[in-house]
């Protein structure tokens, strides 16, 4: 899931050297913060947060096949 959420972010942003995913597991729930450069905090939310909700959407269904629930965050 850390790969997935990592290679989505790194093709949308200009600087993908500064791309970092942190996974925090509980019990059943993980949280991952994503981590940018703030000039690419934009282009990882997108217009009116669609290119966001669309990670968390893709995030959400992989983590539902494997029984988990998966939350991401978006770090400034």
């Amino acid at each position: 899931m850390k790969a997935l959420i990592e290679t989505m972010s790194k093709a949308l942003v200009d600087k993908p050297e500064e791309v970092s995913v942190n996974e925090i597991t509980g019990e059943k729930t993980t949280v991952y913060e994503l981590k940018v450069a703030p000039g690419d905090l934009g282009k990882v939310i997108g217009r009116e947060g669609k290119t966001a909700l669309a990670m968390r959407t893709i995030l959400s269904a992989a983590g539902t096949k494997m029984g988990k629930r998966c939350v991401l965050e978006i770090l400034e």
